[in-house]
């Protein structure tokens, strides 16, 4: 009886250790597709990336865990040079794709200014997974990629919470924003607080949601056929906005950042933007 206690032990430790090096296997043959206005310009295997930029470790305020974590790292920008060639940094917007359907559109400028790096495992033999406590304390994975910055020196990134950290990176392309997204632009003589709005949008939202088809693909369309302020009263639009569990038990949208500065002008502002919108709307493309 022993015996066989033994040999199901060792079969199960050999499983785990077989999934796990599968999984490895699998992070490190990964594909990242890097693309300039819609034009491949390089694919590169996660174990090719030694080859071309130099990885390190990097201390972070982790965002989505509201703690510190230690991840291995690649320079942005670095590798972006190595990639794009130095003329990258001539380009509006740098956009993500995500295996999840994330996909946030980083400007330039920020990317220039701050230091960012690409995390593809941890660094504190810790699982290259975290816990979002931003969405409802769901389990997800990283890599191959996740968007990291040096938060812990720059006080205001931390004011931006999770946002510009995208984890699951598959694709990166350099963009002009009007020219990927040209449905999204407020309507012709729009008002202060609804291009206010629009900035919002851009920076808190459209990572997730589409309007008019544009924009991520991990949560619904707020405005075609019907625009999210028909059908929602004002006061609950907000509140879901504010805070989406209070509204929806189990829901993994992400409240508005409690560091977000003058939040309540931000809500506002966001609400005038999908408003406004309502007014312009159009069939999305039949392909993504």
């Amino acid at each position: 009886m022993k015996n066989f206690w033994y040999c199901g032990l060792i079969i199960a430790v050999i499983g785990v250790m077989t999934g796990l090096s599968g999984l490895v296997s699998a992070q490190h043959s990964a594909v990242i597709e890097f693309k300039n206005k819609g034009e491949m310009v390089r694919t590169l295997r996660l174990d090719e990336l030694d080859k071309i930029v130099t990885a390190s470790s990097l201390k972070v305020f982790e965002a989505h865990e509201k703690r510190a974590r230690i991840y291995q790292v690649y320079p942005a920008r670095q590798l972006f040079d190595q990639v794009f060639g130095k003329g990258w940094r001539a380009a509006e917007e740098v956009v993500f794709l995500c295996e999840d359907g994330y996909q946030p559109s980083i400007p330039v400028a920020k990317l220039v200014a701050y230091d960012a790096y690409f995390a593809f495992a941890s660094a504190d033999d810790l699982p290259f997974t975290l816990t979002n406590v931003l969405q409802n304390n769901e389990m997800v994975k990283l890599g191959p990629l996740y968007l990291v910055w040096d938060n812990l020196k720059a006080a205001e990134l931390r004011e931006h919470g999770a946002v510009d950290m995208p984890y699951q990176v598959v694709g990166i392309e350099l963009a002009s924003f009007a020219d990927r997204f040209p449905h999204l632009s407020p309507p012709v003589g729009a008002s202060q607080e609804v291009q206010q709005g629009f900035v919002h949008f851009r920076k808190h939202c459209i990572a997730c949601h589409t309007i008019n088809g544009q924009g991520g693909g991990k949560a619904p369309e707020l405005n075609y056929p019907v625009s999210v302020t028909e059908y929602l009263q004002p006061e609950y639009l907000k509140r879901w906005i504010d805070d989406p569990a209070g509204i929806r038990y189990n829901t993994t949208m992400p409240a508005l950042a409690a560091e977000t500065p003058e939040r309540e002008q931000v809500m506002a502002e966001l609400i005038a933007y999908l408003k406004a919108m309502s007014t312009v709307k159009r069939l999305p493309d039949a392909a993504p």
